[in-house]
């Protein structure tokens, strides 16, 4: 296991959860085989039935936690509805997971059109050419839509669409667990009332 500063047995002794959640991110960085930065993305839909996807941490800070996606999916329409989501990093390497709930916002477009300058340019004409989460005729359908817009994109740049940006999960709580034996598991909340609040830290059964 990589070297953490804290310990399996000490790291519920932290008390700044984005310090906490780097140094994790760090070590499943290097111990991961695929996509460390994979998360659970649970949100729900008009109807309160819950709805679950992976998506791929893209960037964090102390705001909160970002990924990218098409406004126009699913779970597009339902972050642009409730404002609310959750979030579960699992790392098996580790034996490790973390778990985010707060508040939803979209980024900055600044910081979307970054981020999007940064893709492939493969996945910046996929993102036009994808009606995501809606229904497909065929294979062949969208390779002609991703056709059609190569096509009208053929060099130079590629503008963000304007269905595609970022949302930031904002938290208001967020566990660290850790595995040990016979289930006896460590568990560290962090949890705060409001966006602007302080930090308050428990220890939870298993």
């Amino acid at each position: 296991m990589p070297e953490t500063g804290l310990t399996s047995d000490d790291f519920t002794q932290a008390h700044d959860p984005f310090a906490l959640f780097r140094q994790w991110l760090d070590d499943a960085v290097e111990s991961e085989i695929n996509d460390p930065t994979a998360m659970a993305l649970a949100t729900v839909d008009p109807e309160g039935l819950p709805d679950v996807r992976m998506v791929l941490l893209k960037d964090f800070d102390t705001r909160g936690f970002v990924f990218y996606t098409n406004f126009e999916s699913a779970k597009g329409r339902e972050l642009l509805a409730t404002k609310k989501a959750a979030l579960c990093l699992h790392w098996k390497s580790l034996r490790r997971q973390i778990r985010v709930r707060g508040a939803v916002e979209i980024v900055s477009d600044a910081e979307a059109d970054e981020y999007y300058a940064s893709r492939p340019r493969g996945s910046r004409i996929g993102a036009w050419a994808s009606r995501q989460s809606r229904p497909l005729e065929s294979r062949y359908a969208l390779e002609k839509a991703v056709a059609r817009v190569t096509a009208q994109y053929p060099l130079g740049d590629i503008p963000r669409p304007p269905h595609w940006s970022g949302f930031r999960i904002r938290p208001l709580q967020i566990e660290f667990w850790h595995d040990r034996p016979f289930r006896l598991h460590d568990r560290l909340e962090f949890r705060r009332t409001d966006l602007a609040g302080d930090w308050q830290r428990a220890q939870l059964y298993p």
